[in-house]
């Protein structure tokens, strides 16, 4: 029997696979978009030789991993009959953790944020009709909590449907979230809500941009339109995956909902600024916080342009909101559960601006070695 584990291909899907199968010693279905077996193998090749070489990729892609080809937004994920009760009777339980992060597009996060995640249900629900399903887990965001300002916010204080939310994305996980316990009642399940997930705290390396870019534009400003006392809820995505896999693997949870966050610990601007000007031998920038509404129509007049300019605005005008609610996600639960906390941002960040700096915010991937072929299926 097998995890099956959607977005294996993103970010943090990448790391919550390389976790299961290093730590865990898991079987995992994985769905995978590709056009053949070939692509699909490659696509997987890509999203984790962040964490493997190619000989141990290889041999867990024989050994340990079934590639299911479909989309996440089709019934039955686009699966012939044959292949979809492959998968319900090879399941045992789900991580689902595929999303669409556009916060911009209401169209791409009703379709793959809400319809894909029906059918992810869809399935756990079969799985649990013939055989029974151990867990479902469903990676969600902070975001649900909606528009906040200088405010801790716990897991069972979260969620208030009257209060209004930042954007598509953060409002298609909280009915995403809502379908899950409404239509899996008696399943054992397990809600994870990372907050801002930044960098890897044992190494510089990292195949997501987005936010680095903007993380990289604001450490290069001589001035901040920003209050150095507040504070920012980074937290490193090792931390993050490694909860993802250790909760989920567990027979019993002490909770159904957990913050994954810096929580209480979260660092202010100043803190985080000053640890970098540290370690590049300058002087960090100075606070203009009244110069934040200027600076908030600037980029978002920038946005619009088709330039990289613009294309750092664009990112800019999406994050700022959460770089300026001063809000961070009381983290009691997993930290208490796990026995230890994430890495403080300032103790990494450095690193992970010089390799986005000395890369151009590309990852050199390596392609998949000609001596091997095509797919191993």
């Amino acid at each position: 029997m097998a995890i099956f584990l959607t977005g294996s291909t993103g970010y943090i899907g990448a790391y919550i696979a390389a976790n299961l199968l290093n730590d865990h010693g898991a079987s995992l279905n994985l769905l995978v978009r590709a056009r053949d077996p070939h692509e699909a193998e490659e696509r997987l090749w890509h999203a984790l030789q962040l964490h493997f070489d190619f000989k141990a990729f290889y041999e867990h892609l024989q050994t340990r991993i079934r590639v299911f080809r479909g989309d996440l937004t089709e019934e039955r994920f686009g699966l012939s009959r044959d292949d979809y009760d492959r998968l319900v009777h090879t399941t045992d339980s789900v991580i689902h953790c595929a999303a669409s992060l556009n916060r911009k597009s209401e169209k791409s996060c009703l379709n793959v944020n809400l319809r894909g995640t029906l059918e992810v249900i869809k399935l756990g629900m079969q799985v649990d009709h013939y055989h029974g399903l151990r867990r479902f887990s469903h990676v969600s965001t902070v975001a649900v909590a909606g528009r906040r300002q200088d405010e801790v916010v716990t897991e069972e204080k979260s969620v208030d449907w009257n209060r209004s939310d930042y954007d598509p994305y953060a409002r298609t996980k909280k009915f995403s979230e809502h379908m899950i316990r409404e239509l899996l009642p008696d399943v054992p399940k397990t809600i994870f809500r990372p907050s801002i997930v930044l960098g890897d705290s044992r190494r510089a390396e990292t195949t997501q941009f987005d936010m680095v870019r903007a993380f990289v534009f604001l450490a290069g400003l001589p001035a901040l339109p920003l209050r150095p006392r507040d504070r920012v809820d980074i937290v490193n995505v090792d931390f993050v995956a490694g909860a993802i896999a250790n909760l989920h693997a567990k027979d019993r949870t002490q909770y159904d909902t957990y913050h994954l966050s810096s929580g209480r610990d979260s660092q202010t601007f100043r803190q985080i600024t000053e640890s970098l000007a540290a370690a590049q031998d300058r002087r960090g920038p100075i606070y203009l916080p009244f110069m934040q509404k200027p600076f908030t129509s600037s980029i978002n007049l920038a946005s619009n342009r088709k330039s990289p300019i613009g294309h750092v605005a664009s990112l800019m005008k999406v994050f700022m909101p959460y770089l300026t609610f001063n809000t961070v996600f009381d983290n009691t639960r997993v930290t208490s559960e796990l026995g230890r906390k994430p890495v403080p941002f300032s103790q990494y960040s450095y690193p992970l601006l010089k390799f986005s700096r000395d890369t151009n915010f590309v990852y050199p991937y390596q392609d998949w070695p000609a001596k091997v072929g095509g797919s191993a299926a």
